[in-house]
């Protein structure tokens, strides 16, 4: 079993940046992917990013150029640069891992860290 747990979210005006954090737990050798989904009240969940174990990147276009994904092994930490954020980003941020290279179904989850940017 894998523990994520998420921290860094708080409110932001537009324009400003976040680094959200994801700490990793427990049968850690397991994880190959991680990434980042979001749901806003009302929304579906998006998939924001994901990053490979060998530092392959995905983002969705609503971030790109604005949010980097990195992870630290040594630590076991993903995280998630967000800068330049809108009001649009204003959701809840859950860390996600998966055992294998596709990102379909990840197998953790983490609690969430909700991120709040006001105009």
């Amino acid at each position: 079993q894998v523990q994520l747990v998420e921290s860094g979210g708080g409110l932001v005006q537009a324009g400003g940046s976040l680094r959200l954090s994801c700490a990793a737990s427990g049968s850690i050798f397991s994880i190959d992917r991680m990434g980042w989904y979001r749901q806003a009240p009302g929304k579906e969940r998006e998939l924001v990013a994901t990053i490979s174990s060998g530092d392959s990147t995905y983002y969705a276009n609503s971030v790109k150029g604005r949010f980097t994904i990195s992870r630290d092994n040594v630590k076991n930490t993903l995280y998630l640069q967000m800068n330049s954020l809108k009001p649009e980003d204003t959701a809840m941020y859950y860390c996600a891992a998966g055992r294998r290279r596709v990102f379909t179904n990840p197998d953790y989850w983490g609690q969430g860290t909700q991120v709040t940017v006001s105009s």
